[in-house]
């Protein structure tokens, strides 16, 4: 890897009203601002038609797809183009940050797939089994499907906290799977699912309370779509992430223990050294929910890249005024050479 697990502190200044590390993990996801984001991206959701990826081994991930308008302009584009996006935990397909992005990459003439994990964007009865983190076979095969969909495209990744932490993982596959892959960026990916959870159980309250009540939700719609399998009651009554993570992963997960169900999915240590796809990692020192510190444990490989701010916080990195400096950063990157 180049060496740049230095601090890069002039990478993202914002002003010093928005150097908390809280207000930039906050602010930028606070529903007062949906309208504004809705608005500004109607042209992104009127042009995204529904997608039911056949992922293999029966699995189905639900996906939205826009054609941009300016995809058949050889002479802008260069070639099709496709970007690729996955959000976090609980997030969906319609989070803000992803609806942000996905409509300035269709503006520079990118065409764009909004993807969901499973159980996530109101997908809960397209597969019986429950959601985990270590599923990265069927998002490997959503990948691999939007490829062949889209042959002739140069097709991008880009994944924001626990969906930088799978397309990670799927660009360390890529070659044994048969996917071609031009660039990954992650924001803020998550990076030792075990120091993640400490973070949010011994960190600001608000996380942890919010988490459980997305998580709640989620489980309460999977019941719903599956009573005749599953009785979630008792998990949904926990108190914690840690108590609710160990009942499902040894539950329905069939995971021996909770620490079994973390390795899993960590991409410390030995995970990425397969990695040969042109990545790029954007974190910040400041990140309240992934410890920076767990940065210098990734494989040192050539294809990656860090970019690690002072500010920014957890997918935050925002400036008070337009779009947040990420996105700047993942068209620069995108349109690289």
């Amino acid at each position: 890897m180049s060496e740049e697990l230095t601090l890069d502190a002039g990478a993202f200044l914002p002003p010093v009203w928005l150097r908390n590390q809280h207000v930039q993990s906050v602010i930028p996801s606070l529903p007062f601002r949906r309208p504004a984001v809705e608005r500004g991206t109607r042209e992104l959701v009127s042009r995204s038609r529904r997608l039911v990826l056949d992922c293999g081994d029966g699995v189905r991930l639900l996906a939205w797809h826009a054609v941009s308008p300016r995809a058949g302009d050889r002479s802008l584009t260069g070639g099709g183009r496709l970007a690729v996006l996955l959000h976090g935990w609980e997030g969906s397909a319609e989070a803000m940050y992803v609806l942000t992005l996905g409509q300035r990459l269709l503006e520079r003439g990118f065409d764009v797939v909004r993807l969901n994990l499973r159980d996530h964007g109101g997908s809960h009865d397209l597969n019986e089994g429950i959601f985990h983190s270590c599923r990265i076979q069927e998002v490997v095969g959503a990948v691999r499907r939007i490829q062949e969909l889209n042959s002739g495209h140069e097709m991008s990744l880009i994944g924001f906290s626990l969906g930088g932490n799978f397309f990670l993982r799927v660009g360390a596959r890529a070659g044994g799977a048969g996917i071609a892959v031009r660039r990954i960026i992650a924001l803020s990916p998550v990076l030792d699912p075990r120091h993640t959870l400490s973070s949010l159980e011994s960190g600001w309250v608000l996380y942890r309370n919010y988490f459980v009540w997305k998580w709640r939700r989620s489980l309460k719609e999977k019941q719903a779509a599956w009573p005749q399998v599953y009785d979630l009651r008792e998990v949904i009554g926990l108190k914690n992430l840690t108590d609710m993570t160990e009942w499902l992963a040894c539950r329905y997960g069939r995971f021996p223990s909770l620490d079994a169900y973390l390795d899993g999915y960590a991409i410390t240590g030995e995970a990425l050294a397969g990695l040969t796809v042109p990545t790029r990692i954007i974190a910040a020192e400041d990140d309240p929910i992934i410890p920076a510190t767990d940065l210098d444990r990734l494989a040192r490989v050539p294809a990656l890249e860090m970019t690690r701010t002072r500010f920014g916080g957890h997918c935050g990195f925002y400036s008070g005024r337009g779009d947040s400096w990420f996105i700047r950063e993942v068209i620069a990157t995108l349109e690289s050479g």
